[in-house]
């Protein structure tokens, strides 16, 4: 059978899959919902420029301030809040004190986009 295991009807806690990631900027996924994939992630500091040009690609932010910079201004996420970046949107992250996300982006998209770089993590890293 495709899909999810439904005889394992356990809720995902965010903090308890938080505190099992130790390095920033290092989504791990924790779930799937058709080619769509949940990613927890730590991060702290700039990220780079980047683009998705074929995906929307959604920020939400369960502990911290995110500000997610673009080349005319900057939006400011706080916990609770959301957004999303449009396609093609060259935009860079940035926490100025360490920031919890949950990220929902099609499977398979790197975290940089085509930009590559250091900041590049591995894709489909479960936790």
């Amino acid at each position: 059978m495709d899909g999810i295991d439904t005889t394992d009807r356990k809720a995902i806690n965010f903090s308890e899959k938080l505190e099992r990631i130790g390095d920033l900027w290092q989504p791990r996924v924790i779930a799937e919902m058709n080619d769509y994939q949940f990613k927890l992630v730590r991060i702290e500091g700039d990220f780079v420029w980047h683009d998705h040009p074929e995906t929307d690609e959604t920020f939400i932010v369960l502990e911290g301030v995110l500000r997610i910079d673009f080349r005319d201004g900057a939006v400011r996420i706080g916990p609770g809040e959301m957004f999303v970046v449009p396609k093609g949107v060259e935009h860079k992250p940035f926490a100025e004190n360490e920031v919890r996300l949950l990220l929902i982006e099609p499977r398979g998209v790197f975290n940089t986009g085509h930009a590559g770089g250091d900041r590049t993590a591995q894709n489909d890293r479960w936790i």
